[in-house]
């Protein structure tokens, strides 16, 4: 695909996120990286490029109008898009990717999307050539490649247990909010989907993969409460499992919010108990993303103070391992970077020749997590 224009187009470079990602790209881009910033309000993306002192090209593309994503799909190696709700507006992108042999990443935690891509776009994407990688932010990269890295810190060919534990602080924007208010009000099309794909997706042979949903519960070698967690993560964790044999003979995965004191497990329940009830009718769901809206985001200041902390305790036969990936503002300062180093990993470094709907670790694995490094996270074993 050299012959193509752009190494990578970054769709929706002027929203929240996008800004972020534009700006990483534009201090940590390769000399010689051809890029574009692409999007449905050329003026704003001119000013944009304006701002960061940018000489790129601006491509003007609506989420909606899929000639102009089948035209930006051809001419580049790689989308990356920042655009969601990914349920309403990023089918025809990904369409338009699978179709061209054109790499996509993307920062959906959207189970719905992403079981809906598998089955609409994954056979295509393994006959052009395409990778589709979905889930390339904090959503799910700490937990996918911090579980692969666990992994690797425990004799091959046994059984592995591992459990997951996310604490971080920082706070939400508008766009991330309203997503998670219309995923909870989507359940019942979100397991609609997920049945399809398993009639359509092929059975592990020979090995057994399981993700197992869990209870509340202490967790004494790393003194936090775990609280089941309901989030795409695990089911990325699990597909890199069913795809990837160093993950054993026998991998179980638990997913939890790890908290220090059980007062605050409860609280989180509760609310995120409540937030479920209330975004299941229109009215209320609406009422509340009022609270929070679609374009507001926390600002430099606020983003300077996040954190994360994704701590995995890992069980093979005798052994015990614990292990820890760590970062800074979650949602947006580090989703950024992941989403840059993803693109950049996919179009520059020598990875597995494989194609079709992917998950980080297996796309990507040690290429991308030492490119993280390089950026700033950690990943270490702690005992």
């Amino acid at each position: 695909m050299t012959d193509r224009a752009y190494d990578i187009a970054l769709f929706g470079a002027t929203g929240f996120t996008g800004r972020l990602t534009a700006e990483y790209l534009a201090a940590h881009a390769p000399a010689g990286l051809r890029w574009a910033l692409a999007g449905r309000d050329g003026d704003r993306l001119r000013a944009l490029r304006d701002r960061l002192g940018l000489t790129v090209d601006v491509v003007t593309a609506d989420a909606g109008d899929e000639r102009a994503l089948r035209d930006l799909a051809a001419r580049t190696r790689l989308v990356a898009t920042t655009v969601g709700p990914f349920i309403r507006y990023g089918g025809p992108l990904v369409a338009a990717c699978a179709a061209s042999g054109t790499d996509y990443v993307d920062l959906t935690g959207e189970p719905e999307f992403v079981d809906r891509v598998y089955v609409e776009h994954h056979a295509t994407a393994e006959r052009t050539g395409a990778r589709l990688v979905h889930a390339c932010g904090f959503d799910s990269i700490p937990p996918d490649l911090g579980a692969l890295y666990t992994v690797q810190q425990v004799p091959e060919g046994q059984p592995i247990r591992v459990r997951g534990y996310i604490s971080a602080g920082g706070r939400p924007s508008g766009g991330t909010f309203n997503t998670v208010l219309l995923n909870f009000g989507r359940f019942r099309s979100a397991h609609a989907a997920h049945a399809a794909r398993r009639r359509v997706e092929p059975a592990v042979s020979g090995r057994r993969v399981r993700g197992v949903p869990g209870r509340p519960h202490r967790q004494p070698a790393l003194g936090l409460y775990g609280l089941p967690m309901a989030s795409i993560d695990p089911q990325i964790v699990v597909r890199s499992a069913r795809a990837l044999e160093r993950y054993g003979p026998d991998f179980t995965y638990g997913h939890f919010v790890g908290v220090r004191r059980a007062l605050s497990a409860a609280g989180l329940a509760a609310g995120a108990g409540g937030a479920f009830a209330l975004a299941q009718f229109g009215p209320t769901r609406r009422a509340l993303g009022r609270l929070l809206p679609p374009g507001q985001g926390p600002t430099e200041r606020q983003r300077s103070r996040g954190w994360f902390r994704m701590r995995f305790v890992a069980d093979s036969g005798d052994r015990r391992v614990l292990t820890e990936v760590a970062g800074g503002d979650p949602g947006y300062g580090e989703t950024a970077k992941m989403l840059a180093e993803s693109a950049l990993c996919l179009t520059h470094d020598t990875l597995p020749e494989r194609a079709g709907q992917l998950t980080t670790a297996v796309a990507m694995g040690d290429a991308l997590r030492l490119r993280l490094e390089r950026a700033g996270m950690t990943f270490r074993v702690l005992g």
